[in-house]
């Protein structure tokens, strides 16, 4: 047993070092409520990780009918037993005592508590009167990252087929569009191709744009651990921050917001230049490279230099490092995603890939990273923009496909274009067309770009707006309807995490009061609306989890996500399982494309592409003229500056991010002490040289400002690239005095400045490309910045600021070395 643990003030815990090829150790972390021990744990119940992308698997602890703390589960392939600050402490959440336990409706402008027959009723009412007066287009559904495989496909089932509607997004636009948008262009399907897993046999890791310590705190432990290990691998991090990452990279490039391209162009043309590149692979698995090699040909690292504002010699030792790789690893997240020409910069990370030949092998591999902890279900289910099981709405075989497995008239799917995306949707709503928007566990109004514009939408009257959730968030306040959800912990279901691996939540808990799951919510609203299949009988046919799984199963029949191999019986009790998953291959896939390219031909794609500048659709036939073979696709783009550059007036750059600490719109972390302790307030980072040009300081109360609004934090000087200014994204008004944004004063939530604008491509909305100035409001006078002084937003001189802890009750337990008898047998 090792020593207790502060895990907020030593996040990634302890090191179990091991070397290239070899298995990663066991490590096994807990935590338990004050006061309880293991011996007063009733049962425990299987999980995993709802609070990030990483799918780490615990057990949920039980006691007198509450949840009472979590264990990391030692026989899983994600974690071996570990767990990150938010799964550590993230379940208390679930105890708040502002928990939703009741429906509301409007009366009078008011939200009065109702029973569930009556707020449903109303539901039902306004979407059959929608319907018949102003047809399908007038209803909108906007979703989650975080509600389980078997809700997303129901709700898919609902919109698509039920109400006939294409407006159905999911807040994993703002994070993972770009991730899956890449995979189609490069590989014409979605599907991560790499595996955790990589980790342990890659000798160079690349992150673009993917602070791993903050946003995935247990991959970055398995890093650390090959760090601390023989043969270590050498990383190479791309990010303007100064990361835990960029501290132990071995380069550090960190270049100009928006100018992504011109970085990855440059690096291209070294590995093209220096003749780095696998051509027996390039020639038998790809088209594209003689179009990708004119166009960085001219891309060299002094230009890119002058573009990016990064040292030439960087650049070129980047290069170096990339194209003397034996086994290259590359993982991309939000600083890419977010950022301008997201996927144009994304796709060539998948270049870069492909032209060394690294791709299908142990420690080969390319993984566009998720956000957040079920995205890829979004994709997957088609609760995102994308037809459900990776299916080309273009391809009338796929349409009529998913017709077959429904049981309804092809026509009866939208697919006359391409499904709304979610900006696309609440502007919908803005112009008035869409007059119906359910929104499921998410909170648009902190959450979206140029917040005041969100808040005058879902303020509209025109627009009814129902809202499903756990709290009484800055959204649900505008709500009409808002109907009480259960949580991870308190429902069944699967989620399948950012390498494909699928877990199995058991139910560990009732929820609160009269809350209900997400599932039995949307099967309550396909009962009352009557939703019938072209045989008269029940469109959604399943009654529960169980069974909605197994319906999912046959939709992902013989699609590059199969499922058929799964149940949740196979999941009890063992590790997650990594799709696809079929007779053939029992215990899962764990890297795609080892023999080839599978889904890239014409008739099997999920879509034909996009110009990577304007977004504009390929067709079928100029895709088939372009990749007549099905191989992957070296796509090519050239750089173009941002839409919203520096100006005199507003300066810096605006870069908006995370902290290790909160997820999302602190919905959760904020309500958990120790969570909420380490990173309280917001705050606003600058560098060294940019505070002594503002005349500034450590602590002082500064505001950020854009053309569309401002935010009051106090500042951290950091290490920062100067030109920067940098703030988190998680803060909001429910828990300021009035629960709302102050009228007529500066902000808290950093998307009170951000732009509208967004991916051509993706239709990603860019929150780290904008212009800002900074002023200062008041000296510090005593006061101390909140940031963590832990993470990326550490002081540059550790001794301006305490450093960040939890407390007493942010202790937390490991266990190193083998599994103890019994241990992660399951519940």
């Amino acid at each position: 047993m090792e020593p207790a643990l502060d895990r907020i003030a030593q996040p990634w815990g302890d090191r179990t070092p091991y070397g290239r090829g070899q298995p990663w150790p066991v490590r096994v972390d807990s935590f338990l409520a004050p006061g309880t021990t293991a011996d007063r744990v009733e049962r425990w119940a299987q999980s995993a990780s709802l609070l990030h992308s990483d799918g780490d698997a615990m057990d949920i602890a039980v006691a007198g009918g509450r949840i009472v703390g979590v264990r990391g589960r030692a026989v899983d392939r994600v974690n071996r037993g570990r767990l990150g600050p938010k799964d550590l402490f993230g379940w208390q959440a679930n105890h708040a005592a502002d928990r939703l336990t009741t429906p509301l409706v409007r009366r009078d402008g008011r939200l009065e508590a109702c029973d569930w027959d009556t707020a449903m009723s109303r539901v039902v009412t306004e979407a059959k009167g929608l319907l018949r007066e102003r047809g399908p287009g007038s209803i909108g559904f906007y979703t989650s990252g975080q509600l389980f495989l078997e809700e997303y496909y129901t709700l898919a089932v609902i919109a698509r087929a039920g109400i006939g509607t294409s407006h159905l997004d999911g807040n994993t636009r703002l994070c993972t569009a770009t991730a899956g948008e890449a995979l189609k262009e490069t590989f014409g399907s979605d599907g991560q191709p790499g595996s955790y897993a990589d980790v342990d046999h890659a000798d160079v890791i690349a992150l673009f744009g993917h602070n791993t310590a903050e946003t995935q705190p247990v991959l970055w432990m398995r890093v650390l651990d090959r760090l601390a290990g023989s043969d270590p691998p050498r990383l190479v991090c791309v990010d303007p921050r100064p990361t835990p990452v960029a501290r132990r990279a071995t380069v550090h490039l960190a270049p100009r917001s928006g100018t992504n391209v011109a970085l990855l162009n440059a690096l291209l043309h070294e590995i093209v230049r220096t003749d780095r590149v696998d051509r027996a692979f390039v020639e038998a698995r790809t088209v594209g490279f003689d179009e990708l090699a004119e166009q960085v040909a001219d891309c060299t690292p002094a230009w890119a230099a002058r573009i990016c504002d990064v040292p030439a010699r960087d650049i070129e030792r980047a290069a170096e490092v990339l194209g003397g790789a034996e086994r290259l690893l590359s993982t991309v997240l939000q600083g890419v995603y977010q950022s301008h020409q997201a996927t144009a910069a994304a796709v060539q990370v998948n270049n870069l890939q492909l032209i060394r030949g690294m791709l299908g092998r142990p420690g080969c591999g390319v993984l566009q990273m998720n956000g957040q902890p079920t995205a890829e279900n979004t994709r997957e289910c088609g609760a995102d923009g994308d037809l459900p099981g990776f299916r080309n709405w273009e391809n009338e075989q796929h349409v009529a496909d998913l017709a077959r497995v429904w049981n309804v008239e092809p026509a009866r799917i939208p697919h006359h274009g391409p499904p709304t995306p979610a900006m696309q949707i609440f502007r919908y709503a803005e112009q008035g067309s869409i007059r119906m928007l359910w929104i499921s566990g998410t909170n648009p109004a902190v959450s979206l770009p140029e917040l005041h514009r969100i808040r005058d939408v879902l303020g509209q009257e025109r627009l009814f707006t129902v809202v499903q959730d756990l709290y009484p968030t800055e959204t649900a306040q505008l709500a009409d309807v808002v109907l009480p959800a259960a949580t991870w912990g308190e429902k069944t279901g699967t989620f399948t995490n950012a390498d494909r691996t699928v877990h199995l939540s058991e139910k560990a808990v009732d929820p609160p009061g009269a809350a209900r799951p997400d599932l039995d919510i949307l099967l309550d609203f396909a009962r009352r609306m009557d939703f019938r299949d072209k045989d008269g009988g029940p469109l959604v046919g399943w009654h529960d989890a169980d069974s909605a799984f197994e319906a999912w199963k046959e939709c992902s029949r013989g699609r590059p996500c199969d499922y058929t191999g799964l149940s949740h019986d196979r999941l009890r009790g063992r590790s997650g399982i990594q799709w696809p998953c079929t007779g053939d291959v029992p215990d899962g896939t764990e890297r795609l494309y080892t023999d080839g390219i599978t889904w890239a031909a014409a008739e099997d794609c999920e879509s034909y592409g996009k110009d990577l500048v304007t977004g504009a659709a390929v067709s079928e036939t100029e895709y088939r003229a372009l990749n007549p073979d099905g191989k992957a696709v070296l796509k090519a783009a050239e750089y173009l500056p941002p839409h919203e550059d520096t100006s005199a007036q507003y300066p810096l750059q605006l870069n908006t991010g995370r902290t290790l600490y909160h997820f999302h719109t602190r919905t959760k972390t904020g309500r958990v002490p120790q969570l909420n302790a380490a990173a309280p307030e917001v705050w606003v980072e600058l560098s060294v040289g940019e505070a002594q040009r503002h005349g500034v300081a450590e602590g002082d109360l500064v505001e950020v400002a854009s053309p569309r609004g401002s935010v009051r934090g106090r500042l951290r000087i950091t290490g920062i690239r100067d030109g920067m200014v940098f703030l988190p994204f998680h803060y909001g008004y429910w828990d300021t005095p009035g629960g709302h944004r102050p009228d007529g004063r500066s902000g808290r939530a950093a998307n009170e400045t951000t732009i509208t604008d967004w991916d051509p491509v993706s239709k990603q909305p860019v929150f780290k490309t904008a212009a800002a100035r900074l002023t200062l409001v008041e000296r510090a006078g005593g006061a101390v910045s909140p940031a963590p002084t832990t993470t990326a937003s550490a002081p540059v001189d550790p001794r301006s600021a305490p450093p960040t802890t939890g407390g007493p009750d942010a202790v937390a337990t490991q266990t190193s070395g083998a599994v103890p008898a019994g241990e992660g047998d399951g519940p």
